[in-house]
């Protein structure tokens, strides 16, 4: 079974708005998880302009599922993640004016780099996983860098759905019979909401984990958050319907 973990990033957006604690992120976080949802995923950014490292510690205490925290490995965030020890970090090579992650990681390229950083994820019993754009390639190069998982950007199946979904499935469906072939985990996320989610999440048969926020929270103002929820998991749970 694809577990779910929401993104909460957009919740911390409506609180930030006014400046207080409402709606109070703990709370949410709470609710979202006894709502059936597998885990909880932030994305610190260094202007903190959603999630604040300060939530991201105080999230560390109560969320006793999957606790997945991405963002770019500059030394404010190795220190806040190995501080906190979440169940999985993503690395995501997000640049500092980014309004959201948009392209994945050159695991050739940076190879080195990335290379010391999981190292000293891993040896602080942290799962890694790293945001890659569906290319064989990066993938081979994740599992000489000894990540965990993938994570793929699935932005470009997002943007292909609705005129081409078979185009736009095919290179994912290879990553992930290459990731099976050399033994390496695949998550994903981007774009990812309940129109789309099925046909990507049936085509895989080894997707393990689905990182979901924007639409999640989008879709919750008209029909609410735990009926949201509850949507998400019947689509990720009802592997053999047609699609």
């Amino acid at each position: 079974m694809t577990k779910l973990s929401v993104n909460i990033n957009k919740i911390a957006t409506l609180r930030n708005a006014r400046g207080d604690n409402f709606p109070d992120l703990i709370n949410s976080a709470i609710d979202i998880i006894n709502f059936g949802a597998d885990g909880i995923t932030v994305h610190p950014r260094p202007d903190e302009r959603h999630i604040r490292y300060n939530d991201t510690i105080e999230l560390g205490k109560i969320v006793k599922k999957e606790f997945n925290i991405e963002g770019n490995p500059n030394d404010r965030f190795m220190k806040l993640v190995t501080d906190v020890k979440p169940t999985q970090v993503t690395l995501v090579p997000d640049r500092i004016e980014a309004i959201t992650s948009n392209s994945g990681w050159n695991t050739k390229e940076n190879f080195s780099f990335l290379k010391e950083i999981i190292d000293e994820l891993k040896s602080n019993s942290i799962r890694v996983s790293v945001f890659i754009d569906p290319n064989l390639e990066m993938i081979e190069y994740a599992k000489k860098l000894s990540a965990d998982r993938i994570e793929l950007f699935t932005g470009q199946y997002a943007k292909l759905f609705l005129k081409d979904r078979k185009n736009a499935i095919k290179p994912y469906i290879e990553c992930s019979k290459l990731a099976k072939e050399i033994n390496i985990g695949v998550n994903a996320g981007h774009d990812l909401n309940q129109e789309n989610l099925k046909y990507f999440n049936n085509s895989l048969n080894n997707l393990l984990e689905v990182s979901i926020g924007h639409a999640l929270i989008c879709e919750s103002i008209y029909e609410g958050l735990e009926k949201t929820i509850k949507s998400y998991l019947d689509i990720l749970n009802n592997e053999n319907s047609s699609f």
